[in-house]
């Protein structure tokens, strides 16, 4: 990371890198969650296949506006918030979606396994920014909730009447 110019006022350069740092691993998992999302609405197939092809395309909305909004708090700290392909594969530390082709319930499994893992990751950055940028934190709280609706979407295709998951 280079050198910051400027920062939110009332806040040192130490906090804005640590706080820029975490949000460009939340960036880039936001991203690629949205890619991700938009993946599986064109490769589900199979029963149930139009509600799960039409539940998808709100959430990839959603994603995107969280990507907007965690870019624009990068750039506010007096980052510079990278979003192309290259910037994705090198800040992942996840492997790629595998699944091609394929049907609703390998897809909600899979995707329920990405849900745990990005709203894990939230939820890490979230006890971070709490240390440093309550303004950070709060916005990833609150994208956190949406998310967590997300996988509940995702967990009732999933879910028998006992409460067990598919896995």
């Amino acid at each position: 990371m280079s050198n910051i110019e400027f920062t939110a006022p009332g806040m040192n350069n130490e906090s804005a890198k640590q706080t820029i740092s975490i949000l460009e691993q939340r960036l880039t998992a936001l991203l690629d969650l949205q890619l991700t999302l938009k993946h599986i609405h064109w490769n589900v197939v199979g029963p149930n296949f139009i509600g799960v092809h039409e539940m998808l395309d709100p959430q990839v909305d959603s994603v995107r506006e969280m990507t907007d909004t965690v870019a624009e708090r990068i750039a506010t700290l007096g980052g510079v918030p990278k979003g192309t392909p290259k910037a994705i594969v090198e800040g992942r530390s996840w492997s790629d979606y595998d699944l091609g082709k394929g049907l609703v319930t390998d897809h909600l499994i899979a995707l329920d396994k990405v849900y745990s893992g990005v709203n894990g990751d939230h939820r890490k950055a979230i006890a971070e920014l709490g240390e440093i940028d309550p303004v950070s934190e709060d916005m990833v709280t609150g994208q956190l909730a949406g998310l967590e609706q997300f996988q509940w979407f995702v967990r009732a295709h999933l879910e028998s009447s006992s409460g067990e998951l598919k896995s």
